[in-house]
């Protein structure tokens, strides 16, 4: 009888697979991406700046105003709200007549969801803002004494109310010093390097720990009243812009 036989040990050293090699294209886009980021910690806004760009803005324009129409703190919260993906100029042309017969919440009620939707059709999501109004309106009514109230928390419980809208009814009729942040002022803070930020909600906080506070009533204001008329999506109007020398947006258009 054969004893069993051992197998052989190979005598050749296995060697571990290293780490895939990254293709030259993505180290390539990685350290790109490094190098701005680096740049854009580099080049922020010094606070002499910014106090610079705001100081230039209250020169030109000392008391900015919305361009919303409104006569009370109630059709100033409703004409934000129907502002939603729409234009000002849209939802003036609306709330002019439906505000000399519903100026109040109760009125709002009283006209009701269908005769709501004849003055606002024009506007986009017309039906679905409609419903809105009139839910917000009987919750003013239940909770709130028919008042609107001078609080974020309790906005933003009103139907159809979110964070911008609230800031824009505290700021416009309460005097709070609060930052709305719509797309125009969302594209001016992260191309001029004021406040880089990927939301709202960043954008928002970033300007608050760096706008004086000498200017923090109208800073949202001038921000998106500038980004409305100069600094436009499509073409930045760079030469005449006030701030041009200080912005840090690197694609300016020529004279």
């Amino acid at each position: 009888m054969r004893a069993p036989t051992t197998p052989r040990k190979s005598n050749r050293t296995k060697i571990a697979p290293g780490p895939a090699k990254r293709p030259a294209k993505a180290i390539a886009n990685l350290a790109a991406a490094k190098a701005a980021a680096r740049r854009r910690k580099r080049d922020r806004l010094t606070p002499q700046e910014i106090e610079a760009i705001f100081f230039r803005f209250r020169e030109v324009t000392p008391e900015p105003k919305g361009e919303l129409e409104s006569v009370n703190a109630y059709t100033l919260l409703v004409a934000v709200a129907l502002s939603a993906q729409a234009t000002d100029v849209g939802v003036n042309k609306a709330t002019r007549p439906l505000f000399q017969v519903a100026d109040t919440p109760e009125k709002m009620v009283a006209l009701g969801e269908e005769a709501l939707i004849g003055y606002i059709k024009t506007i986009g999501l017309f039906r679905n803002k409609a419903k809105n109004v009139i839910a917000l309106s009987q919750r003013l009514i239940a909770e709130h004494s028919g008042e609107v109230p001078a609080d974020r928390e309790a906005l933003e419980q009103l139907p159809g109310v979110g964070r911008k809208t609230a800031n824009v009814v505290l700021n416009m009729a309460f005097g709070m010093p609060t930052i709305a942040v719509d797309t125009h002022l969302f594209r001016v803070a992260n191309r001029t390097g004021l406040a880089a930020g990927k939301t709202p909600l960043a954008v928002e906080l970033g300007l608050e720990k760096v706008v004086p506070d000498a200017y923090r009533l109208h800073a949202h204001h001038w921000l998106i009243l500038h980004g409305r008329y100069v600094c436009k999506a499509a073409k930045p109007d760079c030469p005449r812009c006030l701030i041009a020398d200080i912005c840090r947006f690197e694609q300016k258009t020529p004279a």
